[in-house]
């Protein structure tokens, strides 16, 4: 399977199956419908994007192109975060806000964002953690990584801006990736881990990301992840990889369409369990979000603001 400079294909298809959890429970009427299984992608689908995120960060880069990397994030991240919070203060929605101001608006930017953003809010301050403990720091592992620990925890416990538990596991990625250990061969690609997964997933106590159970849980579904990815048919193996490739277009204008998809519903009725309208909507909103990516991507806006573009191609064959 041909796999594109500096991808881990493994990886891609990962953060395509984790991507698509997040728009199907961000989808009102499946998290209502069904609210046993959200809390059980919640306990795994982010924290294992993290870990993700955290391996594949590269703190090898001279100042100016992290900052650069930064950038890439935090400016859509502020347009999107400020255009979601405005329609939260316009429209009946669970986070609505009563009174929009210039404090509220700041506040859910730089602080307690609202909606998906979260993630990025996070990720932007995990990666300048990771990347001040290691670049300014020059001591070993251990004290860097006490360093980062405790710098979390700082703004965690005592600016309360980030959860520690989402960041440790961001954290965890970064130590597998300094270790030099293959984050493929670390988690088990077995059909027999089912077994333990299901076990812990009917005890409600156990779903809970902060705990041992959640932490088991989240090792378990990234090995179930990978053995999917090894039985996948090849055929579509390039269009999950390449919303794999392009998560980051859908975490920020899937909010758009799952909020739209709602007017489907009175369309669909003749499916009491919700699967049609869930198919249905994810598909919308993983296609119109990566859409609209590339529209900015054709327009030039991307490359003027950013310097590179939303989204990325999708490989034409495994």
């Amino acid at each position: 399977m041909p796999v594109a400079k500096g991808r881990i294909n493994q990886l891609d298809f990962l953060k395509c199956l984790f991507i698509a959890l997040m728009v199907v429970f961000h989808l009102v009427y499946i998290g209502d419908k069904y609210p046993y299984a959200k809390a059980i992608v919640y306990t795994f689908h982010m924290p294992a994007f993290l870990m993700i995120s955290g391996y594949l960060m590269n703190v090898k880069k001279d100042t100016k192109g992290f900052a650069k990397t930064i950038w890439q994030l935090l400016l859509p991240y502020t347009v999107m975060e400020t255009g979601y919070t405005v329609m939260a203060s316009l429209l009946p929605i669970r986070e609505h806000i009563d009174h929009l101001s210039i404090e509220v608006l700041a506040e859910k930017i730089f602080i307690h964002p609202l909606g998906p953003y979260w993630f990025l809010h996070t990720l932007m301050l995990c990666d300048i953690t990771y990347y001040l403990a290691f670049r300014l720091i020059h001591k070993n592992l251990l004290v860097r990584f006490t360093l980062m620990g405790l710098s979390l925890y700082i703004l965690s416990h005592y600016l309360g801006i980030i959860n520690l538990s989402c960041a440790l596991y961001f954290m965890a990625g970064t130590i597998i990736q300094q270790l030099r250990i293959s984050f493929i061969k670390l988690f088990p690609a077995s059909p027999w881990i089912v077994i333990p997964f299901v076990l812990l997933l009917m005890f409600p106590e156990n779903l809970d990301k902060a705990t041992v159970p959640g932490i088991l849980i989240v090792f378990l579904a990234i090995g179930i992840g990978l053995w999917l990815f090894q039985h996948t048919p090849k055929r579509m193996i390039p269009l999950l990889l390449g919303i794999g490739r392009n998560t980051l277009p859908i975490l920020l204008f899937s909010p758009i369409f799952t909020l739209l998809c709602k007017f489907l519903l009175p369309l669909l009725q003749f499916d009491p369990s919700g699967m049609a309208f869930l198919l249905l909507s994810l598909t919308i909103s993983m296609a119109g979000s990566i859409g609209i990516g590339y529209v900015i991507d054709r327009l030039g806006i991307s490359q003027k603001t950013l310097g590179k573009n939303l989204t990325s191609s999708f490989p034409k064959e495994a």
